[in-house]
């Protein structure tokens, strides 16, 4: 058994979405002053690095993170490369076997240097919701900020896969990750009134 990290790094230069909360992290006890321990204090968005979406975070009525259920970020799932893809759509999925898969992982390798925000992303487009909902889908992945093109307002893909009950994953680490079949563990945190949670995602593989 082989598990792969594919969460992105938390640091202070971590890039974040234009305009949202810097993440920081910093030492407001240390063990000199405490005598005992060190203390670290976190300042982050949501939606910094490797994180889920909740669907309150694109609509008021939405389910919170806590609402969520566990499984959908764990099980069985398959890598598939769409790589120099200028959208991801259900034509890049011919000749997949999606048997006894529930979640699917985009490696675009679209962001390119991973200490700065993408300029442009390949988007995910709505046609592909109902296409993976009918294959038993119920999340997707992407090694990128956002489903929805970066200067989106309307956000059609997050629309679209919540309407087919698809959960979110964004920012996913696959540079090194072979294409092919997994079990995906990417539990976010109990934040009860929760837009979005950080998540520590792995890969198992099995072979």
């Amino acid at each position: 058994m082989k598990i792969i990290d594919i969460s992105r790094p938390l640091h202070n230069d971590t890039p974040v979405w234009p305009g949202d909360t810097p993440f920081s992290f910093s030492l407001n006890w240390t063990k000199e002053e405490t005598g005992s321990v060190n203390v670290g204090q976190l300042t982050m968005s949501s939606h910094t690095g490797t994180h889920v979406d909740a669907p309150f975070h694109f609509d008021s009525d939405g389910k919170r993170i806590l609402d969520l259920p566990l499984e959908r970020f764990v099980g069985p799932a398959i890598v598939v490369s769409v790589e120099d893809a200028a959208e991801i759509s259900p034509e890049q999925m011919k000749g997949i076997d999606f048997s006894g898969i529930k979640k699917v992982l985009f490696k675009t390798n679209a962001w390119k240097s991973p200490d700065q925000f993408p300029d442009s992303i390949p988007p995910i487009t709505k046609e592909l919701s109902p296409f993976l909902k009918e294959k038993g889908i119920d999340l997707i992945g992407v090694d990128l900020p956002s489903v929805d093109p970066l200067e989106c307002k309307d956000l059609v893909a997050h629309h679209s896969l919540h309407e087919n009950d698809i959960g979110i994953l964004e920012g996913i680490l696959l540079n090194d990750v072979e294409p092919g079949l997994y079990e995906l563990v990417a539990l976010p945190l109990p934040l009860q009134e929760g837009d979005g949670s950080p998540v520590r995602a792995i890969l198992i593989d099995r072979k």
